[in-house]
């Protein structure tokens, strides 16, 4: 894989989270997913924690399921977060399309996080930002690799190392099933070219939504680089859908607490 470059410099960074779903797998439709406790703590704030460790300049909240009760306890827990109401949740695109109000004057980088991926780390995103600016990219994934990637879109690198498709699995040829590095829909992006490339973004799929990942397809086509970084420790990146996995999630924390004494989240 593509080692980490020499940085060329720290851009202003934006953070965008992701937090309006309902979390049907939860099996409790009157709770926000983001909102289930992790070791006395809902995911959502240490997705927020991360993004304040990060140095970002705004923080951008984005809420639609139980929004009251979510905005309730962020703004108590760090009253500096922007929030922006996704009303309909029309895909992770059209999630990032509420945020551009609360960008404006804004330049610099977007990254942009789920709300129900509360392992993630400061050394792993600095990495990120550091492979990021080296490359000199439009946007930078963090990826994953995975003894078995089965259900995850896959990462298709050229030959220069950089990617060039974004693969669904079923939509993946026998050749494509074959890639074992996985998008983890964790981001970073220059912000004036996410947002033109939002406005490009169109609904027609089966889901008639808004995907993040079509904004790359826009890039591609006007020669924009995508770059990607394998994450060392895939578990930072594993979203949680279920109960089973909020108790993973709790598992692999009190781990790395244990390892890390020091450590004062993750």
């Amino acid at each position: 894989m593509q080692g980490v470059p020499k940085s060329s410099g720290k851009r202003d960074r934006a953070v965008v989270i992701m937090a309006a779903g309902q979390g049907k797998r939860m099996k409790d439709p009157t709770r926000a997913k983001v909102m289930y406790e992790l070791n006395g703590k809902p995911m959502i704030h240490y997705v927020v924690d991360l993004a304040y460790d990060l140095g970002a300049q705004r923080v951008i909240l984005i809420v639609g399921h139980q929004r009251e009760t979510v905005t309730g306890y962020v703004t108590q827990s760090h009253p500096d977060v922007l929030s922006a109401v996704q009303d309909q949740q029309l895909g992770t695109g059209h999630a990032v399309m509420q945020a551009e109000e609360a960008l404006k004057g804004f330049e610099g980088d977007v990254v942009v996080l789920s709300g129900d991926v509360p392992m993630l780390t400061v050394s792993t995103m600095q990495q990120l930002f550091h492979h990021h600016s080296g490359t000199k990219a439009v946007a930078t994934i963090l990826t994953a690799v995975l003894d078995d990637p089965t259900g995850y879109g896959r990462i298709i690198r050229n030959s220069g190392d950089f990617v060039e498709k974004i693969v669904e699995h079923r939509d993946a040829s026998p050749e494509e099933l074959l890639v074992r590095e996985i998008n983890s829909g964790i981001y970073v992006f220059r912000k004036t070219e996410l947002f033109d490339g939002l406005r490009h973004v169109k609904t027609d799929n089966s889901q008639h939504e808004y995907y993040l990942t079509d904004v790359f397809g826009y890039f591609w086509k006007n020669h924009g680089t995508v770059s990607a970084l394998v994450a060392k420790k895939p578990d930072e990146i594993h979203g949680i859908n279920t109960v089973d996995q909020l108790e993973q999630a709790r598992l692999i924390l009190e781990a790395r607490q244990r390892a890390e004494p020091a450590l004062k989240r993750r």
